[in-house]
């Protein structure tokens, strides 16, 4: 091989020789997306636990050449009269993927570690906070239905049953769940889903207040809600075992998710297992997130992420996100017309999406505006935590009742 046949097969090996062919743009516009979600990470802080880990895994996907987000595959290899099968070599964040998406383990170890961090006691105090929870999943199945009208009548865009799910789920406000669902019901929509899912949850201050706004008036923005009672120990060590076994008679499909969280609350509140509660909330999460970001990143190769689907999943995320906290406000007012005696205050049915703490903390300073003295924080936690076990019963609803749906 002479010199000039070296130097030309060492050019073709370059990323900038793969950024000039066909599609290699793609590429090169997914690593400045990238590029922007850890901009929105670093500089503006948001969701910078997932944003960093998943804008980053979004430059390694789109490296040319590099196959970091490749993933295992089995051939069939005939020689000498037998067929024999070879793995395709898997690249790192690939593997990721393969090993805690694809399985759905990353998601329940974040859900385990997320109940490890839960207090359900604003939601004990206050039982009846849990419809408002239930009622800002609104904006999952209306998300759904803009899917399946988005599908039927824009051309370019394919969403079906199975997709419309993936795209609902992100009304739920709840990182986890949507990678969970998405990856069960459509993985090809997965990194437009998770980024839209968390991106919409870094926005949380952004989205909710001016819809919290338009649907209350000054006054029911100013009401004061009674201080909470106090939640026994004995009442915090039953309520996840009490809601394990609901969920096992009435809807089995959810309890992945729901006995994930159930056990880190269980390990936080019996008050036995200290060591365990401690690694779920702090080492173990914190592991499995580095991993899962990187792996959301690894489905955010350019042929998968350009196109016009992932336009409309950002549309109705945002959509869904709105829904949800309309649903939520507009419930918290028929409480207060059917039961004057006990008045709550609107803002905190926007806290029912469960972006857990910030829709909380976005409730109490809306409220605090119009009346610095208004205290609504620990009151908000309640519909709060309530949508983190909405959304989980969501997620179970959407993964038994749509294959039944798309088969028949």
């Amino acid at each position: 091989m002479s010199l000039w046949d070296g130097l030309k097969e060492l050019w073709m090996t370059t990323g900038l020789y793969g950024f000039l062919q066909p599609g290699g743009w793609g590429n090169f516009l997914m690593i400045l997306v990238g590029l922007v979600l850890l901009y929105l990470a670093i500089k503006k802080e948001f969701e910078p636990l997932l944003l960093v880990p998943i804008g980053f895994g979004a430059i390694l996907a789109n490296i040319p050449f590099a196959e970091i987000a490749a993933h295992t595959e089995l051939h069939g290899v005939i020689g000498e009269g037998f067929m024999r099968l070879e793995e395709v070599k898997t690249g790192l964040i690939g593997f990721f993927y393969d090993a805690g998406v694809t399985s759905g383990v990353f998601p329940l170890i974040i859900f385990m570690g997320v109940g490890a961090m839960t207090d359900f006691g604003p939601l004990l105090a206050n039982p009846r906070t849990l419809l408002l929870g239930a009622a800002a999943q609104f904006g999952i199945f209306g998300a759904l239905l803009g899917a399946l009208v988005l599908g039927k009548f824009v051309p370019g865009i394919n969403f079906d049953l199975y997709a419309a799910g993936a795209i609902g789920i992100i009304g739920g406000a709840d990182g986890p769940t949507s990678i969970y669902v998405a990856s069960r019901l459509k993985p090809e929509l997965l990194g437009a889903v998770a980024v839209a899912a968390y991106s919409y949850m870094a926005l949380v201050p952004i989205i909710q207040p001016p819809v919290m706004k338009l649907l209350t008036t000054k006054e029911e923005r100013r009401i004061k809600m009674e201080q909470l009672r106090h939640v026994t120990k004995t009442e915090r060590i039953v309520f996840p075992l009490a809601t394990l076994g609901l969920c096992i008679l009435l809807l089995p499909s959810a309890t992945p998710l729901l006995g994930a969280l159930m056990f880190g609350n269980l390990a936080r509140e019996c008050g036995v297992v200290n060591r365990l509660w401690d690694t779920m909330q702090n080492a173990l999460i914190n592991i499995v997130t580095i991993m899962l970001g990187l792996a959301v990143g690894s489905k955010m190769e350019a042929d998968k992420f350009l196109n016009l689907e992932t336009l409309g999943v950002l549309v109705l995320g945002a959509l869904a996100f709105s829904l949800g906290t309309a649903a939520g406000v507009l419930l918290a007012k028929l409480m207060n017309v059917l039961s004057k005696k006990h008045p709550v205050n609107p803002l905190i049915g926007a806290a029912g999406v469960s972006a857990v703490p910030m829709a909380a903390r976005v409730a109490n300073r809306v409220g605090q505006q119009e009346n610095p003295h208004n205290f609504l924080l620990m009151h908000a936690m309640g519909p709060n935590v309530a949508g983190v076990i909405g959304s989980a019963v969501a997620a179970g609803v959407l993964l038994a009742v749509i294959p039944v749906m798309a088969g028949g």
